[in-house]
């Protein structure tokens, strides 16, 4: 009697060739641009994969722009004290690696939000990671334009060090503390007036 073997797919490894597939189409090409069997092909799966993991190209995209291995990082500060001095520290200690990852984020972002629906997930998903939690944790009259200008000073430090590779903001030993002091004066003066 003749047996059969089933190849079992490895449902992570999968997952993890179509995200990677679908992180580097979107880095060249727009949302709107993007098809999912563009995506599979890369991935050198079937299409039908990209639903049954990602649900489609919606869910694939939610995923490729979000940050699951720091999702509740803008919740770390437990009170508006310790706001600046955080994001001192994001700033200062802003590694090659992370960013890297954001410069190519925030490409990301920029080439498909003029796509109805992946502006509406990048802006979903900027409210519930950023903004959402800046503004609960300010709290008070006008939180949210509060949040706001503190991301638009973020974003603005964020495409000196990473799009136009301005790097003096870390330096080593007392460079690093001056530094990371004067971001959080900065910060601080951004909330208060």
């Amino acid at each position: 009697m003749p047996t059969t073997s089933i190849k079992r797919r490895d449902a992570v490894a999968t997952r993890a060739s179509i995200l990677a597939a679908a992180r580097q189409r979107f880095l060249r090409e727009s949302y709107d641009s993007v098809g999912l069997r563009d995506i599979a092909g890369d991935a050198r799966v079937d299409v039908a994969l990209i639903s049954r993991y990602f649900g489609g190209k919606e869910g694939l995209f939610r995923d490729v722009v979000s940050h699951e291995d720091k999702p509740d990082l803008f919740r770390e500060p437990r009170t508006i004290a310790e706001l600046p001095a955080f994001l001192a520290q994001l700033v200062v200690e802003d590694g090659g690696d992370d960013r890297q990852l954001r410069m190519e984020m925030f490409i990301i972002m920029l080439r498909s939000a003029s796509s109805p629906k992946a502006g509406e997930i990048i802006r979903n998903l900027v409210h519930l990671d950023v903004l959402g939690p800046l503004a609960e944790l300010i709290g008070g009259e006008q939180s949210e334009l509060r949040a706001n200008m503190l991301l638009a000073i973020l974003m603005g430090i964020g495409v000196l060090s990473t799009i136009m590779m301005v790097d003096n903001f870390g330096g080593s030993g007392a460079d690093r503390e001056e530094c990371t002091e004067r971001f959080r004066c900065l910060f601080e003066s951004a909330l208060t007036c």
